[in-house]
């Protein structure tokens, strides 16, 4: 076999490692790239994951090539969700230490996940910023990202802060996160606000349908109950007010 090929075939089984499954009250996930396991939390039974370094190896050098990947729990009884509604509880805690400087907590959901992990939509929040004395900091808490073709970086290159936002977050306490998915849409709210806290105008994936995840990053432990999904119809909306030149 060719060297290169072998290679290739190398580094695709260590970025694809699909492990055990875990079965949390009447779902279950199956572990990509983090490790799992259903712990007693402030009194209560919730589902606890880290990234696996292991299996999925960090790179302080190259940032956005190793983060915002195939690290994540995914929801196994649900292959299809395209439009319709993500709920769920989830509490951010960094690891100590932590396994670089700019770790933030980084915690939320894929969705439209294909089978073979080619591709997904995201998104997560960085807890850490979310309410420092910094506005521009406060502005990277939520962010919106495309797998494999915009990640984080990429977006910030080439539209800034028009993927990211503010979300009144924190870490060691519980946010809840929404996500309202219709169309080329997605709509997030925080905590039962009555209005979105962060709106995605036109997804950039080409992926339709497909799984749900919950999603950690490096440093991050991440706590997780209550994940609900209701599937719902396309809904036509009528244009919204245009607004120019602000």
């Amino acid at each position: 076999m060719n060297k290169s090929i072998l290679l290739s075939l190398i580094c695709l089984f260590a970025f694809e490692s699909f492990g055990q499954t875990i079965k949390f009250g009447k779902q279950s996930f199956e572990l990509h790239n983090v490790t799992g396991s259903i712990v007693n939390f402030q009194g209560k039974k919730v589902f606890r994951i880290e990234r696996d370094f292991e299996k999925f190896p960090f790179d302080s050098t190259n940032v956005e090539k190793t983060v915002d990947d195939r690290h994540y729990a995914r929801l196994t009884n649900l292959n299809d969700f395209e439009n319709g509604t993500i709920e769920v509880k989830m509490y951010s805690q960094i690891q100590n230490p932590p396994p670089y400087s700019g770790v933030a907590g980084f915690i939320g959901l894929y969705f439209r996940i294909q089978e073979d992990d080619s591709a997904w939509e995201s998104i997560y929040v960085r807890p850490k910023v979310g309410r420092v004395d910094n506005q521009l900091f406060r502005n990277h808490t939520v962010q919106y990202f495309s797998y494999p073709n915009f990640k984080f970086d990429t977006l910030r290159k080439i539209a800034p802060f028009k993927y990211e936002g503010s979300a009144p977050v924190a870490l060691n306490e519980w946010i809840k996160m929404r996500i309202e998915v219709n169309g080329e849409t997605a709509e997030m709210f925080i905590n039962d606000a009555k209005y979105s806290t962060f709106v995605v105008d036109k997804m950039l994936g080409e992926g339709k349908k497909g799984y749900i995840g919950l999603y950690v990053d490096c440093g991050t432990i991440g706590y997780f109950k209550d994940l609900k999904v209701t599937k719902k119809a396309l809904k036509v909306k009528k244009a919204g007010e245009k607004v120019n030149n602000i």
